[in-house]
C-alpha cells in the first residue's frame, strides 16, 4: 500500500470517523468509548489548536483515510508546559502492521520539532501491547501505570504513561 501522510482537513471528517468508530466499538483499544459523528469531528478539525498537529494517513490507491495522529499541546492554563505534546495514534483496524503508524510519527517527530515541541507525552491501555510495543519501537519509554485510570463498560483499564524527548533530555547531560 503507497501511503501519504498529510495534514488533516474539515473533508477527512468521515473518513476520520470511520477509522476511529470501528476502534472505540472493538472495546480493546483505546479509552475513548463513545462513537463520534462527522460533523462533530469536521468541528474538532476545524477548532484545532495552532500548535497542534493532525496528519491523516491516506491510501493513495483510493484515496481513502487509513490512518491519524493527533498532538496538541499538554495545556493552555500555563507555559511549563509548551514544550509538551500529548499524542494520540490510531490506524484502520483492517491495515495494521503495514507502517502507516510509523509514516504519521516521522511526518509528526518533525512537525512537533518545527512547532518548538521538545518532549511528546501519552498513554496506553496496558491490555494494548501491540499499541505499547509500536510506540516503544519510535524511542518511547515507559514512565509509569496509571492504575484504574480508566472506567471502560464498568471494567477498570490501566494505562501505562509512556514519553519521548525529540530533543535529548536536559537531565541526561552530564555537568
Amino acid at each position: 500500500m503507497q501511503i501519504e501522510v498529510r495534514e488533516a482537513t474539515p473533508d477527512d471528517a468521515a473518513g476520520i470517523v470511520s477509522v476511529l468508530n470501528p476502534i472505540i466499538a472493538a472495546r480493546i483499544y483505546t479509552i475513548l468509548d463513545t462513537p463520534f459523528t462527522v460533523d462533530a469531528e469536521r468541528e474538532f478539525i476545524r477548532h484545532f489548536p495552532t500548535r497542534g498537529i493532525f496528519h491523516v494517513a491516506i491510501n493513495k490507491a483510493d484515496e481513502t483515510v487509513v490512518g491519524f495522529q493527533s498532538m496538541e499541546p499538554l495545556a493552555n492554563y500555563t507555559h511549563a508546559f509548551d514544550h509538551v505534546g500529548v499524542l494520540g495514534t490510531f490506524v484502520d483496524l483492517q491495515c495494521r502492521r503495514q507502517r502507516i503508524a510509523t509514516r504519521l510519527f516521522e511526518a509528526t517527530f518533525a512537525a512537533a520539532i518545527g512547532k518548538g515541541y521538545e518532549k511528546i507525552f501519552t498513554f496506553v491501555r496496558s491490555d494494548n501491547a501491540a499499541a505499547l510495543a509500536t510506540y516503544l519501537a519510535q524511542g518511547f519509554r515507559t514512565v509509569g501505570t496509571a492504575r484504574n485510570h480508566a472506567k471502560i463498560d464498568g471494567q477498570y483499564v490501566d494505562e501505562i504513561i509512556i514519553e519521548k524527548f525529540l530533543t535529548s533530555d536536559p537531565r541526561s547531560a552530564g555537568p
